[in-house]
């Protein structure tokens, strides 16, 4: 039933939105209709939506189901008095109208006919004084870029009605920077002295380049509409100094979007996703080691702190933490509160290696590198009831196809290598009684994307202690491994370091650290062979690690985390919302000409390749994008539709053929040669335009579908 629900819910949002963008199209057509009756020109048809007509109506006919065009020329040809509109000045009241008001069958926008002008069919003229063509050319050129006016009008009144209710959206503060990102290492520019480099959780952004940021997507559109290899100028206010400090820093694409960004995070709140924001969160918290803490909690006190208010808040006390467990307390929305003490994670050495144009991380411990493993991380979609194709969280890879004992570059190779095909796997898996069993897997490899099992790996040290090989690579940019003068086959599990019994990549990690605070040279590990069919061929024997000085300055430098990330607490909100209406005037004309000026700057970025086609969005991509933006409340779809007018009077004005701004530039070479433009000039331009256009929209189009698909 639920689903059901939802379902019927979707319809009606998207609905919504095809309604909403007819109207934003038919108040363009609008703007054209009322200057064409300024400007003396007869209009012939004015219609909203397209194809079979299935309403109309005309002065001095009335309402008729269908057109009435056809009635209408009998009586032009049995009456030859009935000329159409009389104009009032002459005295005359002729009885009917030259202009049907038409309701089509597709209500996706709409379109004005006048006498004479037809953007198809540059041929389709006429020399009667009410025509297009008769007109003077100043006229002509008001009734093209009505429509524009008219949605700029009315993009700026939906902004400004927006702003008088307001509008909640995620503030433009720094949740978390990311690990080598192009914010970790900004430049100061300008600050207090001393102020050291990179942007660091709770900073509030106020400008990119000068450019005011109200909330975090402002400062990711500017970030994405940047100029590739230039640097950008971060203005940021950061709690406890006392004047802006203003950072450099050169954007560079993003993994997961690829649009040009300098990796920050959007900032959390302190209260847990609940289930209405993630179904099946309750064996995600469980695995966290939030066990009895309700989804929906808020964290109200950490370490007998309550100066806390926002994620980065909690990251930094981890931080802060030297290893030592971390006491949170938790209060349920029913107002009980529930205590856990939380150990932190040390974060991994990290390498970056590429794979088909692809940079991933490779966390490490001194070169030691786990099998690729199935990640238990706090990913809300990947759970214990979500088997995979018969995999498990926890997993880890004995075998991908031919490769024994992969790392997580040579796994990944593997998989995509059979792209579209059957693939045998093996895993080491716990089992019931405490011990690991071999599971044999026969897997499908999709032809999604680059070929996907279907199962996020693991990219932290949170793993069994099970050894791949050191990817080539991965010490490119350093000195070789301590770890690369012993012989480690891959699958060798690690049982001990320096005594001390290790379960995961996360415990050697920690121990390697340890030894070297307390400043040793070397550090041994009990290590065992790998596991077969018929269990572990050897017995375990003793190895030892060198440490030398670079080495011990890479561990004790490594910092201590919360073992789960902010992306388990909701999002930060803060309510956009004008004073007074002419500050809700000031703010939805400046949003009006931000949005206008960024869709200009991204066709430049698409010319320039920082912006790519498959960023484009066409009917399909917006059609979708609505039905989650409706889905959010009408504040939100009237913020949506106010976006969409705005991005349609800049298209339309472009200087391409068949759109408002090609007809404005003949219009111009009329005004300036005294004469029109060729007809054959004319004909062969609207055809590039057409295949221009149907090219775009046939591309956009596909590139929707593909990714609703997730192909």
């Amino acid at each position: 039933m639920a689903g059901l629900l939802d379902g019927l819910g979707a319809l009606i949002n998207l609905l919504t939105v095809v309604i909403g963008f007819g109207l934003i199209i038919m108040i363009h057509e609008l703007g054209h209709f009322l200057a064409a009756r300024w400007a003396g020109i007869r209009v012939l048809t004015f219609a909203i939506g397209f194809g079979h007509p299935l309403l109309s109506y005309r002065r001095g006919m009335g309402w008729r189901r269908g057109s009435t065009a056809a009635e209408y020329e009998r009586l032009i040809n049995a009456e030859s008095d009935i000329a159409g509109d009389a104009d009032p000045s002459d005295g005359s009241r002729r009885a009917i109208s030259h202009t049907e008001y038409r309701l089509a069958a597709l209500p996706l926008g709409g379109y004005v006919r006048m006498l004479g002008q037809d953007d198809l069919d540059p041929m389709s003229v006429s020399d009667a004084p009410d025509s297009y063509q008769r007109a003077p050319v100043w006229k002509r050129m008001v009734v093209i870029s009505a429509g524009v006016v008219f949605n700029i009008i009315s993009a700026a009144a939906l902004f400004v009605a927006v702003f008088m209710i307001g509008i909640k959206s995620a503030p433009p503060v720094v949740g978390a920077t990311l690990r080598g990102s192009p914010a970790e290492n900004a430049r100061v520019v300008a600050g207090p002295e001393g102020t050291e480099p990179g942007l660091r959780g709770g900073d509030r952004i106020v400008a990119v380049n000068g450019e005011i940021a109200r909330t975090f997507p402002d400062v990711m559109m500017s970030l994405a509409l940047a100029e590739r290899g230039r640097s950008v100028e971060i203005k940021v206010e950061r709690p406890g100094v006392d004047r802006p400090i203003v950072f450099s820093a050169i954007p560079e694409a993003s993994d997961a979007t690829g649009l040009l960004s300098v990796g920050v995070a959007q900032a959390t709140t302190l209260t847990l996703l609940d289930d209405d924001d993630v179904k099946g969160l309750r064996p995600v918290l469980d695995r966290l080691g939030l066990e009895g803490v309700p989804p929906g909690s808020t964290v109200v006190s950490v370490n007998g702190s309550d100066d806390l208010h926002v994620g980065s808040d909690l990251a930094r006390v981890f931080a802060e933490s030297d290893g030592a467990p971390v006491q949170i307390v938790f209060e349920a929305p029913g107002g009980e509160r529930v205590t856990k003490t939380v150990a932190p994670t040390l974060e991994p050495q990290v390498g970056e290696i590429s794979v088909d144009g692809s940079v991933w991380p490779i966390a490490h411990a001194l070169g030691l590198t786990p099998v690729m493993t199935v990640s238990t991380a706090d990913d809300p979609t990947t759970t214990k009831d979500d088997p995979k194709q018969g995999l498990k969280p926890g997993d880890a890879f004995a075998r991908i196809g031919s490769i024994e004992y992969p790392s997580l570059i040579e796994g990944l190779r593997e998989i995509r290598s059979r792209r579209g095909e059957a693939i045998e796997l093996e895993t080491l898996r716990g089992s019931t009684d405490g011990g690991v069993e071999l599971v044999k897997i026969d897997a499908q490899v999709t032809r999604k994307g680059e070929g996907q099992v279907g199962f996020l790996p693991a990219s932290d040290l949170d793993v069994p202690p099970i050894l791949a090989a050191t990817p080539r690579g991965l010490e490119a940019d350093g000195p070789a491994f301590a770890t690369d003068s012993i012989d480690l086959r891959p699958g060798t599990r690690i049982l001990e370091v320096e005594g001390s019994r290790v379960d995961t990549m996360q415990d050697v990690l920690v121990a390697l650290r340890r030894a070297a605070i307390d400043g040793a040279d070397d550090v041994a590990l009990l290590v065992a062979p790998p596991l077969t069919v018929e269990g572990a061929v050897g017995e375990p024997r003793t190895v030892r690690i060198d440490l030398d000085e670079s080495d011990r300055v890479a561990l004790t430098s490594l910092a201590w985390n919360a073992p789960f990330s902010t992306a388990i607490f909701k999002p930060s909100e803060k309510l956009l919302k004008a004073e007074h209406p002419l500050e809700a005037i000031t703010i939805g004309l400046h949003e009006t000409r931000r949005i206008a000026v960024s869709v200009y700057v991204q066709f430049a970025r698409l010319f320039q390749g920082s912006v790519k086609i498959e960023h484009i969005k066409g009917p399909v991509g917006i059609a979708h994008v609505g039905t989650l933006v409706a889905a959010k409340g009408p504040v939100w779809l009237m913020f949506f539709l106010a976006m969409i007018s705005v991005n349609l009077a800049v298209i339309n004005f472009l200087p391409l053929p068949v759109v408002d701004g090609g007809q404005f530039l003949m219009l111009l070479y009329e005004q300036l040669r005294g004469r029109p433009v060729p007809i054959g000039v004319q004909n062969a331009v609207t055809m590039a335009g057409l295949a221009l256009i149907a090219g775009v929209f046939l591309v956009a189009t596909f590139n929707d579908v593909r990714s609703l698909l997730g192909l």
